[in-house]
């Protein structure tokens, strides 16, 4: 039973009943009644981490208010907060003055891995939320780069009444920062037989969706071709690093048994890099494969033309990069010294700048130099936008992850033709702790904060709404079927 102090302390928390059932009518003023300090919402993906989901949100509804703790597993977040925020504003409009200061005040809580993160940060975009909320993210994952990022940690939580306590706490004296969104589009040529959604045997990620669940009218799409797309916060890749996680994530699939332990899932993975080539790259990896030899690839580093990128015929995978945390904290881009960023006009990594960090790795060896203080990957470029343009005949196939969910990417044989393009589209709210990783551009503290120049282009606005939309929320849910264990 919890003390007297307690249960103070998680009044600052604590969302009344009222505000969060439809359709609640004010009786009374309450003008003069403080509302929470700090109300919130909690989101959990009940399979992740093992049994860790299922303890973390039963903790969570003992201390808070049930109805403001949900389980991934049984009710999506857009419907969560489409009501809650259509309830907020129907209160608002009645005058209930606890509604609107928990309008103004709400933070989000999400626990599970970073794709189950990224389907939240995704649903809260698309909504477009009057008050867009803030979100903090506990690690429930296997490499949980976008806790770690903004200083959650990247080890699973402990789950007892006084870690839930103590993560609380984190939250309210958390900072908000801004960090950029990236869109990212897939086009290919439709197949002449068969279905197309997804293109057998195309199992893509739930980021990526298929352009008619999105929008009947989407301007994307052309005829006689497949359009996919979504948005990530984290990274894409592709290549060799994309191929280890591949395997990992067909083993998961097929012995879900046996990845119940953190630990043991990281060990699992590290031995799949041996089994797959990663350390032996230049034995077990067809040249064919490198990037150079299956993409021409092109940048724009500001709102004007896209330009060639020269990519080094030894790199055998690509990591697009937005938050400073990569592979279970590494960060592939590392801080270029005052020289490289006059030479090369190179900055630090903001997660804020409008700019996606392109780093190339040649092997698993090449990728170990992360482990040193100031080591990093190669630098190939920061960019607006990114595109890749596939080769006929260079491969049948090569793999791509987006924010930690792989995929086999079937190549053009003839004069078909993949796609892929990478956009800036916006921004949204994260908390950070005062140990987060992510610099902003916009923040004293941050080093050479004044080095980058704001990007104020209008150039996103004179695109169709429809084109700025993730697809996470109203038009996109994921099947029944799926197991949410694949998100974690």
């Amino acid at each position: 039973m919890a003390s007297h102090s307690d249960a103070n302390s998680l009044r600052d928390f604590w969302i009344p009943g009222h505000v969060l059932v439809p359709d609640s009518v004010v009786e009374g003023s309450n003008i003069d009644i403080e509302g929470p300090k700090c109300p919130v919402l909690v989101f959990v993906n009940s399979r992740s981490g093992g049994q860790l989901g299922g303890e973390l949100l039963k903790t969570y509804r003992a201390l808070l208010n049930e109805n403001q703790v949900f389980d991934l597993g049984e009710e999506a977040p857009d419907k969560v907060l489409s009501r809650i925020y259509a309830n907020l504003e129907n209160l608002r409009l009645q005058g209930d003055h606890i509604a609107i200061q928990i309008m103004e005040k709400l933070r989000l809580i999400v626990a599970g891995g970073d794709g189950t993160a990224g389907w939240l940060l995704g649903v809260v975009c698309d909504l477009k939320l009057s008050h867009p909320p803030p979100i903090a993210t506990v690690p429930l994952g296997t490499g949980n780069n976008l806790p770690f990022a903004f200083g959650w940690g990247k080890k699973n939580p402990g789950t007892d009444e006084q870690a839930v306590k103590s993560f609380l706490d984190q939250v309210m004296k958390a900072k908000e920062m801004k960090i950029d969104n990236w869109h990212i589009l897939m086009r290919m040529r439709a197949p002449k037989q068969g279905p197309c959604d997804p293109i057998p045997p195309l199992e893509l990620p739930h980021s990526l969706h298929a352009f008619h669940r999105v929008s009947e009218a989407d301007e994307l799409n052309k005829e006689g071709f497949h359009t996919f797309r979504g948005g990530f916060w984290n990274y894409f890749s592709m290549g060799m690093d994309a191929q280890v996680s591949y395997a990992f994530h067909s083993e998961r699939k097929l012995h879900p048994e046996k990845f119940k332990n953190q630990l043991v899932n990281q060990s699992t993975y590290a031995k799949l890099g041996c089994t797959q080539g990663w350390f032996f790259a230049p034995l077990f990896h067809p040249p064919s494969s490198n990037i150079a030899h299956l993409a021409k690839v092109k940048v724009m580093k500001t709102h004007g033309g896209w330009e060639d990128l020269q990519i080094p015929s030894s790199i055998r995978s690509i990591v697009c990069l937005n938050l400073p945390s990569f592979s279970g904290g590494l960060n592939p881009w590392g801080t270029p010294n005052k020289m490289k960023r006059r030479d090369r006009d190179l900055t630090p990594p903001y997660v804020d700048d409008g700019l996606i960090e392109v780093v190339g790795f040649r092997d698993a060896w090449h990728g170990l130099v992360l482990l040193a203080p100031n080591g990093h990957g190669t630098r190939l470029a920061q960019a607006h936008r990114i595109r890749f343009e596939f080769h006929k005949g260079a491969a049948e196939y090569t793999f791509m992850r987006i924010d930690g969910e792989p995929w086999k990417q079937p190549l053009p044989v003839d004069d078909d033709t993949v796609l892929v393009e990478i956009s800036h589209h916006g921004q949204v709210n994260m908390l950070a702790t005062h140990d987060s990783k992510s610099k902003s551009e916009n923040d004293p503290s941050s080093p050479h904060h004044n080095d980058v120049e704001e990007d104020d282009s209008d150039d996103e606005e004179a695109k169709a709404d429809e084109y700025r939309k993730f697809g996470a929320a109203d038009t996109f849910k994921i099947p029944d079927e799926v197991d949410l264990a694949h998100l974690s």
